[in-house]
């Protein structure tokens, strides 16, 4: 069984989100660790949106530890004094939840600057970790990275391996061309005869082969999944005709077409889906290894960031006010193990 906290209301006054200012290239990731943008105006403070080249509107937001949240911490944790968050964006950045800033060297985005508003609750110094998603992963099982945030969705195979704390909707996309008369409604049979390109290892990647499983056995045309490993070559193929769809996290595709209106290279969102399957709402979580003890501090710094209004301040100033949740539920509901 689940165990959650007591949902409590989300504060009032969230704002109009702001409209993400056109980014003049696409940001390539740099290898190995590095902090965060951690520009600070002062002791007590945290400024989101640092560096992030117009897609975020810059917010400087009061945060300090809660003794009570950090006392909840796993000794190890709380005595070696930092919070090693992995982020599986590399290689190439997935903007607007995590890419490397207008410095072209530090990484920010809505998904490290959460992980410092986090740590500040609990009073542990960010130490963020930028790999590839696979090696995320990894890194956790090791426990060569504490928590991951990153985008991760809540599965039920995910959590025979590791516990969450959730923090945002989860909703994938699908994006388009500008032109394409295409259109996804929920229904698998419209994939039929497409090709669609996926990140490998996400929860995305399940829904969607098991979308072209069941097209098999119903013996229509099949549906083709491509893979590339840099977002620039994706969106060449998408521009050329090569595939017909990509299939990703609504945020990072929301944001491309609002990077890329008004240009030769223009695409458009074709349709949405839950990210936890037909009868449930996905949600993404903080992700760390199973019995690893840090659930409980994460969800409940959640929580306090959720009732005294920073958690509005961070979702606003990304424009992500729409996938805001009341709560943070440890191990809530996930996508099935099988998505039916």
């Amino acid at each position: 069984m689940s165990t959650t906290f007591p949902r409590r209301r989300l504060l009032r006054g969230i704002t109009a989100a702001t409209v993400l200012a056109a980014l003049g290239t696409t940001l390539a990731a740099c290898g190995g660790e590095s902090d965060a943008a951690t520009t600070s105006a002062a002791a007590g403070t945290v400024t989101v949106g640092a560096l992030s080249n117009g897609a975020a509107k810059e917010t400087t937001v009061e945060v300090t530890e809660v003794a009570s949240i950090s006392a909840l911490l796993p000794d190890a944790v709380r005595k070696k004094g930092t919070l090693v968050v992995g982020s599986g964006t590399l290689p190439s950045g997935s903007p607007p939840l995590g890419y490397i800033g207008d410095d072209q060297k530090t990484l920010t985005g809505s998904e490290p600057d959460l992980a410092r508003l986090i740590a500040a609750v609990l009073g542990l110094e960010p130490e963020i970790s930028p790999s590839t998603w696979e090696n995320m992963f990894i890194g956790l099982d090791g426990g060569k990275v504490d928590v991951a945030i990153s985008n991760v969705t809540v599965t039920e195979e995910r959590k025979q391996k590791y516990e969450f704390a959730s923090y945002r909707k989860d909703d994938l996309a699908f994006e388009t061309t500008e032109d394409s008369d295409w259109s996804f409604t929920g229904d698998h049979r419209a994939l039929a005869g497409k090709t669609v390109s996926v990140g490998s290892g996400t929860n995305q990647e399940k829904i969607l082969l098991e979308w072209k499983d069941k097209l098999a056995e119903e013996g229509a045309d099949p549906l083709t999944v491509k893979y590339y490993q840099e977002t620039n070559s994706l969106y060449l193929a998408l521009a050329s005709g090569k595939i017909d769809a990509y299939f990703g996290p609504s945020p990072n595709l929301a944001y491309h077409t609002t990077q890329t209106a008004g240009t030769p290279q223009a695409t458009r969102i074709a349709g949405t889906f839950s990210g936890a399957g037909t009868s449930l709402q996905g949600l993404i979580a903080a992700t760390a290894k199973k019995d690893s003890g840090l659930a409980e501090p994460l969800a409940a710094a959640i929580d306090h960031l959720i009732e005294n209004g920073q958690y509005a301040q961070w979702l606003t100033a990304w424009n992500l006010s729409s996938e805001a949740v009341e709560t943070s539920e440890i191990d809530p509901p996930g996508l099935p193990l099988t998505n039916s």
